[in-house]
């Protein structure tokens, strides 16, 4: 299955700790969304991959798209590990039962300085659906550009991402293990274990300016937490605006 980039929210100011603090409009946003209405649904029918339906796309916020989860208690999304791409076997991925050895937008991030993303470094979100019904493309109906930068409120904290892959079918709420380890330290996730709790936002953004491009973010870092620094700026400003 493809997956799409994100980004991530957590609670720290050094590149090396494990995340942000959530700014107060973003915390305001984590808690007027949490209702699972939708006035503004892009595409709605999805699942969490494990049985609970009722996951939509979301504009309601303007410039964004959010997953929201109207069958799952008035709550957001979970978090299922993917481990597509680069090095699919290595590290946490190496139980991966469903991987694939490409990402849904290798055909770019080619040109970055590496053959695909890493799930095992690189913290992106699974984004968009295809394949099956219901199906949506977060490009082609609001203009959020691949590999744009997300963010993700999870455990307590705010971490940035990027849209880096879709899914092949009808879940929703999954990411690299990368962002899952900046998000759930200690939960002990693998490729086989996700977390989930639905109580993790991602949200998308349709400016054009949240792709970084080549030169935009460390697309050759060696681990999760220095990628994330390197697009910090840029999701600051764009999470200003909400």
């Amino acid at each position: 299955m493809y997956y799409c980039g994100v980004l991530l929210f957590a609670a720290s100011l050094a590149p090396n700790v494990l995340g942000y603090g959530i700014p107060s409009n973003l915390q305001a946003f984590y808690n007027n969304h949490k209702t699972g209405k939708c006035n503004k649904a892009f595409a709605k029918g999805f699942t969490d991959g494990k049985g609970v339906s009722g996951f939509g796309y979301c504009g309601d916020a303007a410039g964004t798209i959010y997953l929201y989860g109207n069958g799952a208690g008035g709550k957001y999304a979970d978090m299922d590990i993917d481990c597509d791409g680069a090095n699919n076997k290595a590290g946490k991925c190496k139980n991966d039962p469903s991987g694939q050895g490409i990402t849904a937008f290798q055909d770019t991030v080619k040109n970055y300085g590496i053959k695909d993303l890493d799930a095992n470094i690189h913290p992106y979100v699974v984004f968009g659906n295809e394949g099956a019904s219901p199906k949506f493309d977060p490009q082609s109906s609001s203009g959020m550009k691949p590999l744009s930068v997300m963010a993700i409120v999870c455990g307590g904290q705010m971490h940035y991402g990027i849209w880096g892959d879709t899914n092949g079918g009808t879940s929703t709420g999954e990411a690299s293990i990368a962002l899952a380890d900046l998000c759930f330290p200690n939960e002990g996730l693998n490729a086989d274990k996700g977390h989930d709790s639905h109580d993790v936002l991602y949200i998308g953004f349709t400016d054009s300016s949240a792709a970084p491009g080549k030169s935009g973010a460390k697309w050759t870092a060696k681990n999760a937490a220095d990628f994330e620094a390197s697009i910090k700026s840029l999701g600051d400003r764009l999470v200003a605006k909400l």
